[in-house]
């Protein structure tokens, strides 16, 4: 029997990447796995509707793609160490602890924790090579012994279930435009990304600019209010606070590149998706998203570089042939389904 976790996608009030990350995995999974979730209060997991107490087997799998920590969870450390069942976890990323000061302070607080129960776990699969070395080397810094076995796993770039889009080669010659979607926060890097913009339109690049996301609260004050006043005087950019996948999916059909300025990933699920949608992305260099970007269908410019990403976007933008071959290497991309991505993992957990 394999258990899937579903504490905190049972009482999310947000769609986060990790939250659609567990959606997804969940309804591909279907009724091979038995939902649970963590009740605080009899330090176990429980089922169903009625709360039942789940009895675990020595031979079972309890499989989450979740952030955790004591505090969060009473009882979840002596669980993990009871070893009631074998266990597995998806890891996402050492962001709060490696950008701590951009980072939620809950987060950053429970990070190390988290990382550090991940290593008595039976298998840990990381969504990207970056991803595996930082919980390795987290690991020998601290001076930990792992039991986890630690592997790769590719995560679905079909977000909305659909089939592959056909890109339309007009799409190059019609109005410009650019999407950026994310948490609107310092790591995901908007404020850099509007400077970008605003010396494009100063040089008389003509485009839109589009970005959808909801705004970090901790953090995102700040660029929503350089957003606000931006819509005042400078009609091309167009804030999206929330969107239905419909509506997404209309301005991912529209627009001529998908803009990724983020500073730090575990994956770049954003990248996968616009590929999906045969929609080139210009993104950051960073080592994490080259392990996707290379391949092609995307653009690659130095990391807060503004002269570099005006140079990318300008092509993107100006010349329809070079946004035409760009599309052409998305759509040939080979992109793994979360289908795919579940059949991985029931797989593993014989």
């Amino acid at each position: 029997m394999i258990y899937y976790d579903i504490t905190k996608m049972g009482t999310a009030k947000h769609r986060s990447g990790l939250m659609r990350v567990s959606s997804r995995l969940q309804q591909k999974l279907g009724s091979l796995v038995t939902s649970v979730t963590w009740d605080g209060a009899k330090r176990g997991f429980v089922t169903g509707k009625a709360r039942a107490e789940v009895k675990f087997a020595a031979s079972d799998w309890l499989f989450t793609v979740e952030l955790f920590s004591e505090a969060e969870r009473p009882g979840f450390t002596e669980f993990i160490q009871s070893r009631r069942c074998r266990l597995a976890a998806m890891f996402h990323d050492a962001i709060p602890i490696r950008w701590p000061h951009i980072t939620w302070p809950q987060s950053v607080q429970r990070h190390p924790g988290y990382m550090k129960l991940l290593a008595s776990f039976d298998r840990v699969f990381a969504i990207s090579e970056a991803s595996r070395r930082d919980l390795i080397e987290f690991w020998r810094w601290q001076g930990v012994q792992p039991r986890a076995e630690v592997g790769l796993i590719e995560l679905g770039a079909d977000f909305d279930s659909g089939d592959r889009a056909i890109r339309d080669a007009r799409i190059a010659r019609s109005r410009a435009q650019l999407l950026c979607v994310g948490i609107i926060e310092p790591r995901k890097n908007q404020m850099f990304l509007l400077d970008v913009a605003e010396a494009l339109w100063s040089e008389g690049v003509d485009f839109d600019l589009h970005i959808v996301g909801r705004v970090n609260p901790h953090f995102g004050k700040p660029i929503l209010k350089r957003m606000q006043s931006l819509k005042k005087t400078q009609p091309r950019f167009k804030l999206h606070e929330a969107v239905s996948d419909d509506e997404l999916g209309r301005l991912y059909s529209k627009v001529r590149a998908v803009v990724f300025p983020t500073i730090a990933e575990g994956c770049g699920l954003p990248l996968l998706e616009s590929l999906w949608r045969g929609v080139p992305c210009v993104c950051s260099d960073l080592p994490v998203l080259r392990e996707n970007a290379d391949a092609g269908g995307c653009v690659v410019a130095k990391l807060n570089d503004l002269a570099d990403w005006k140079e990318k976007l300008r092509a993107v933008l100006t010349d329809a042939d070079f946004n035409v071959r760009l599309q052409a290497g998305a759509m040939a991309r080979p992109l793994t389904r979360w289908g795919q991505t579940a059949q991985v993992i029931l797989k593993t957990l014989k």
